[in-house]
């Protein structure tokens, strides 16, 4: 066969495996699996760091020593303190949490790493938030009336935005296909459901967790969350909170979370804020919550309180 032959049948063939690849482009990047979005990089700058944008290892590690002392300070009442004492390094997996590049705050916008102020509005409503009283469950926490996941945050650890926790590494199962992505939380098993390539619901239809539609933006899938119910609240937020995320896999471990957060009721501006969710082989747990059940706290510790006497 003459080269120049040759040489046509070979371009032939190349050209239409170029239009296939075209037809067909390759899939989304795969997001599923088990990961840990905990860290211990809070979410505003400290005010004792307000002029540094990260961690000196030793000031890290001083971070950690007095993590503790700083959550109790945070409990809303006196009693609330005494109860809460396994917040320490016996039962906190800190280890589980590390700084996000030892930056001092997740929040990257503002540049001073704090949420904006919060507006007129937004503080009278706070105020006149009915004070929380065991007497009075639908005065009670959502967490506290087992209807969310959270940890003092207003939300669950499911809803955007998807804060971490102080206490727990955030472990996320995601499941995803053409027409949904799914996020399920550790805590309390709560669950978004995103739809893929979707309009919004009537606002008139409030979720917990939100209304989730996404896309895909390149190798990001692109969620954006409205329709909050009143009662959620995330980090003091209103009715009209608007969340848009982005989740990029940098590597085979790593997806890159970064999350706008915007409500003209709540803050002078826009917030964003951006970490690191690592893969981990971890078991995500089922966690029963039976509400109002606190004697099982106090079964616990006197089983705990036995068993070292009996030791010593």
């Amino acid at each position: 066969m003459p080269l120049r032959l040759v040489a046509f049948s070979i371009a032939i063939v190349l050209s239409f495996g170029t239009l296939r690849a075209q037809r067909n482009p390759p899939p989304h990047p795969d997001l599923q699996g088990t990961w840990n979005g905990g860290t211990m990089t809070p979410l505003e700058r400290p005010p004792e760091f307000k002029n540094k944008t990260l961690f000196t290892a030793e000031e890290a590690a001083e971070y950690v020593r007095t993590a503790p002392e700083r959550l109790k300070s945070r409990l809303p009442t006196d009693d609330d303190r005494l109860m809460q004492v396994d917040v320490d390094d016996t039962y906190v997996e800190r280890e589980a949490m590390p700084f996000d590049r030892m930056r001092t705050s997740l929040i990257v916008e503002p540049s001073n790493g704090m949420l904006p102020p919060l507006l007129p509005a937004a503080q009278a409503r706070l105020a006149a938030r009915p004070k929380r009283s065991f007497d009075d469950p639908e005065v009670l926490g959502l967490a506290e009336r087992c209807l969310l996941g959270n940890f003092g945050i207003g939300g669950s650890m499911a809803s955007p935005p998807m804060v971490p926790s102080p206490v727990f590494p955030g472990v996320y199962q995601i499941v995803q296909t053409d027409a949904y992505v799914l996020i399920s939380a550790e805590w309390v098993h709560d669950a978004r459901v995103i739809r893929m390539n979707s309009s919004h619901a009537s606002p008139a239809v409030r979720n917990w967790l939100g209304d989730s539609i996404g896309y895909w933006d390149g190798g990001t899938l692109v969620v954006d969350t409205t329709s909050f119910r009143r009662e959620v609240h995330n980090l003091n937020s209103g009715e009209r909170l608007h969340v848009v995320e982005r989740f990029t896999r940098v590597d085979a471990r790593t997806l890159r979370y970064r999350v706008t957060v915007d409500d003209p009721d709540t803050w002078a501006t826009p917030w964003t804020a951006e970490w690191s969710f690592k893969s981990t082989e971890a078991r995500v747990f089922p966690v029963e919550c039976h509400e109002g059940n606190y004697a099982v706290e106090n079964f616990l510790r006197g089983a705990r309180a036995e068993e070292a006497r009996r030791i010593h």
